[in-house]
C-alpha cells in the first residue's frame, strides 16, 4: 500500500510559522487534521482583532471622518465576547483596556486614509500560492502605504525580530502587488497591550531572500520524513498540546540526556539545551496554572489545596514627590537644592521613554531623535555580562 505524498493546498505565514516552531504541531494540524483546541491567548487575540476589524469597516462603509466611538467599541466588544464564549472578569477588563487605549491612540479617523481592512492576498511563490490577510493598510502619501498588523502579545518584539519578520516581508510583497503605485511600504506591528507601534522597512534584497525562504520551507513541509516535536515556551498554548507526547513527557520531567562528565563541553551544552527547553515549557505551564488560581483568589481570600495555602498580597512601593522631599531634606540637613539633586536625582528610563514618545506628537521626528541622542550622551552607562544562546543553522 502506497501513501500519497502530502501537498499543501496553499501556504500561509501561519502554516510556515507552525512548521518552523514545531513540525509535530504542523503534522497534527495540517496533515492529520486533528481537532484544534486553541488556548485563551489565541481566542483573546482573535476576539480583539474581530472588534477592531468591525469598527474600521463601519468607518469605511459609512464613509466617516472623526474619532472612533468608545461606546460603540464597547458594544461590539460585548457582542464578540459572547460569540467567542470567553469568561473571566480579568480577561474582559483587559480587552476593554486595550480597546479604550486603541480608540485614544487612533484619534481622528478619515475613511479616505484607510485603503483596506482584513485584506486578502494571494502570492505566487515558486510552485506555491501564499494566502494571507492583512489586518489594515493605510494611505500615507501618494507614494507610501503603511501595512499594519495588530498584536496582542504581552511582550514587545526585539528589534531584530521586527526587522526580519517573515510575516511583514510577505505583507510588503502583497502590498506592492495590490497597490503598485506605492514606491514605499511602511511595515508596522501595532502592539495593542503597550500602545506602541514597532515599525520597519524592507530592501528588495530582503524581499527576494524572504520569498526564496518561503519556497524552501514550503518544499520542506511536503518532503519531510519526520515531524519532531520542539519544546518551547508556547507549548502550553499550543492547540494540539493534548496530543503531543513530548509535551506530556516535559510536564512529567522526563529527560533524554544527562551529562556525566562536566569536562565534556559538548555534553554540557547538549544537556543545557535540553534543560532549557524543558524549563521553558514548564515555566509557561506554571504561569498558566497560576493564572487560574489567581482568578479564583479574586473572589476569595485564600485557597487551601493539596496541603498548600495560596493567597494574594499587595506589595507597597513609595514614590517621593520632588519638591516636598527636597524641602524637608534641605531643612533637616542644611544642604542646598542643587546639592540634594546631585546626590539623589535620577531619571527613570521608562518615564523618559514615555515622555519622548509623547513629544513625538508635537515635535518633528528628527528633532526627537536628536534630543534622544543628546540625552543618551549624558547618561551613565553600565555593562553587565549576560549569557546568550541561540541555535545556529
Amino acid at each position: 500500500m502506497t501513501t500519497e505524498p502530502f501537498r499543501n493546498a496553499h501556504l500561509s505565514y501561519s502554516r510556515l510559522s507552525r512548521f518552523e516552531q514545531c513540525p509535530l504541531s504542523y503534522r497534527l494540524h495540517y496533515i492529520e487534521k486533528r481537532q484544534a483546541e486553541p488556548g485563551l491567548p489565541l481566542r483573546f487575540g482573535k476576539l480583539v482583532h474581530a472588534v477592531l476589524e468591525r469598527l474600521l469597516k463601519e468607518v469605511l462603509d459609512d464613509e466617516r471622518t472623526g474619532p472612533l466611538s468608545e461606546e460603540r467599541a464597547l458594544e461590539v466588544y460585548r457582542e464578540a465576547w459572547t460569540a467567542e464564549g470567553l469568561t473571566g472578569v480579568d480577561v474582559f477588563e483587559e480587552g476593554l483596556k486595550i480597546l479604550r487605549e486603541f480608540v485614544r491612540e487612533q484619534g481622528v479617523v478619515d475613511h479616505r486614509d484607510i485603503l483596506a481592512v482584513e485584506k486578502e492576498f494571494r502570492l505566487p511563490v515558486g510552485p506555491f500560492t501564499v494566502l494571507g490577510f492583512i489586518d489594515r493598510v493605510d494611505w500615507v502619501d501618494d507614494e507610501t502605504v503603511e501595512v499594519i498588523d495588530y498584536k496582542t502579545n504581552h511582550q514587545l518584539f526585539q528589534r531584530d525580530e521586527v526587522d526580519t519578520s517573515l510575516q511583514l516581508s510577505l505583507y510588503h510583497v502583497a502590498a506592492q502587488r495590490l497597490w503598485p503605485w506605492a514606491r514605499r511600504v511602511k511595515l508596522t506591528f501595532w502592539m495593542l497591550r503597550h500602545g506602541i507601534r514597532q515599525q520597519t522597512t524592507r530592501t528588495p534584497e530582503q524581499l527576494a531572500d524572504a520569498l526564496a525562504y518561503v519556497e524552501t520551507l514550503g518544499r520542506q513541509t511536503e518532503t519531510a520524513k519526520e515531524y519532531p516535536a520542539r519544546l518551547n515556551a508556547n507549548c502550553s498554548y499550543c492547540d494540539h498540546r493534548k496530543h503531543c507526547p513530548a509535551y506530556a513527557d516535559a510536564l512529567a520531567g522526563k529527560r533524554e540526556f544527562l551529562c556525566e562528565d562536566l569536562a565534556d563541553l559538548e555534553a554540557v551544552a547538549r544537556e543545557r539545551e535540553e534543560v532549557a527547553r524543558l524549563a521553558k515549557a514548564l515555566y509557561a505551564r506554571k504561569e498558566e496554572l497560576e493564572g487560574i488560581l489567581k482568578a479564583h483568589l479574586k473572589e476569595q481570600d485564600q485557597l487551601v489545596l493539596g496541603g498548600v495555602r495560596y493567597r494574594m498580597f499587595a506589595t507597597t512601593s513609595l514614590d517621593y514627590p520632588i519638591e516636598p522631599t527636597l524641602t524637608l531634606l534641605g531643612d533637616a540637613t542644611g544642604l542646598t537644592r542643587d546639592e540634594l539633586l546631585a546626590k539623589l536625582g535620577a531619571i527613570d528610563k521608562k518615564a523618559l521613554d514615555a515622555l519622548l514618545k509623547s513629544l513625538g506628537k508635537k515635535l518633528d521626528k528628527p528633532r526627537v531623535s536628536l534630543l534622544k541622542a543628546e540625552l543618551e550622551a549624558h547618561a551613565d552607562k553600565t555593562h553587565s555580562p549576560r549569557f546568550w544562546a541561540k541555535e545556529v543553522a
